[in-house]
């Protein structure tokens, strides 16, 4: 299977290196805006480059990993659906609501999958509490708790480029949340802050923020996420049920230090980043999406689900800027 990589930043080249590893891929062909850079990690990973994304599309390919930013989005998922290539994209779906509506709607006009990557749903913790409370393990869910905080902030193009702190980071709670409790949300609340970086602030974004949802069944979920936690990586989910309760990201790494006397959990060591945390999770993606691309699966997580995520995060922006509650309803949306 011949798979394109368009984009060869730090997670396109990551993306690269990974399906290197990747049983069904037999080529990679990389291509970037900065044609030296995708031959500098075409030769470091001894596979091919093509002159732009126009050469790439053209290069035969089975599948193709867009990995380019943001904004980029719609333009290349249009572009390879319109070749009829199989199509994996970066989170989010698109740089604003509305292109992420428009591209639901050549999902829908399409046979060529679209699948959208948000790892954790091929992480073992989170597909074990979403079988949990799929089966019922837990009795009733009453509380979710869902959380991001990365070890530094990314430098201030990508910040400016990123869409806020909500679309660019929570966006992986969101979709989460969603693909744990298989429930919608009803409302929305956020607030956030600023306490590092000054350049955050002057892109019109937040460091650090935190919300609360309540979903179409009545459960209560709370988010928080910022980009100061430098002694660790830290994602973290709790569902709390009526006869049980399950964790992820509770183990060795856990970037929490105990005020307990005695207590020597949890022993380290700790992550630094979301490529450390979640190689495996990104593998059995990428592996999905090969499984995808030659017709043995439907996408598992397709533009719809992005673009419910992606309401989710405009929602909390709104809240956070009017200082209220959001009804989802206030919200663009779109039936699958």
């Amino acid at each position: 299977m011949r798979i394109g990589i368009a984009g060869t930043g730090r997670i396109g080249a990551y993306h690269a290196k990974t399906l290197t590893g990747v049983d069904a891929v037999s080529e990679l062909v990389l291509a970037d805006a900065n044609a030296v850079a995708a031959r500098d990690v075409a030769t470091q990973l001894g596979v091919r480059a093509v002159d732009d994304v126009d050469a790439l599309l053209d290069a035969g390919l089975d599948g193709l990993v867009i990995a380019t930013p943001t904004t980029t989005h719609e333009a290349l998922i249009r572009a390879s659906v319109a070749a009829g290539i199989p199509t994996f994209c970066e989170k989010p779906v698109a740089a604003s609501l509305e292109a992420a509506l428009s591209l639901l709607e050549v999902e829908k006009a399409s046979t060529v999958p679209i699948h959208i990557g948000f790892q954790r749903r091929f992480d073992v913790g989170y597909m074990r509490v979403q079988q949990a409370v799929e089966q019922g393990e837990l009795g009733f869910i009453h509380t979710v708790r869902a959380m991001t905080l990365d070890t530094a902030p990314p430098p201030p193009e990508y910040v400016r480029a990123s869409g806020g702190l909500f679309r660019d980071c929570s966006i992986h709670d969101f979709d989460i949340i969603r693909f744990v409790t298989n429930q919608e949300v009803r409302t929305a609340y956020a607030a956030g802050a600023n306490k590092g970086a000054d350049y955050i602030a002057e892109a019109d974004d937040i460091d650090t923020g935190a919300g609360v949802f309540v979903l179409e069944d009545g459960t209560l979920v709370t988010f928080s996420a910022t980009r100061h936690n430098a002694f660790g990586h830290d994602v973290r989910m709790e569902v709390l049920g009526s006869t049980g309760d399950l964790a992820v990201g509770l183990d060795d790494s856990l970037a929490l230090t105990s005020a307990q006397e005695g207590v020597q959990f949890p022993p380290g060591p700790r992550v630094v980043n979301f490529m450390d945390r979640f190689l495996p999770a990104y593998q059995r993606e990428l592996t999905a999406f090969t499984e995808v691309a030659a017709g043995k699966r439907p996408s598992p997580c397709t533009v719809f689900d992005g673009v419910q995520a992606l309401r989710m995060a405009q929602a909390c922006d709104l809240s956070r800027r009017e200082g209220r509650v959001v009804q989802m309803t206030e919200i663009p949306q779109a039936t699958q």
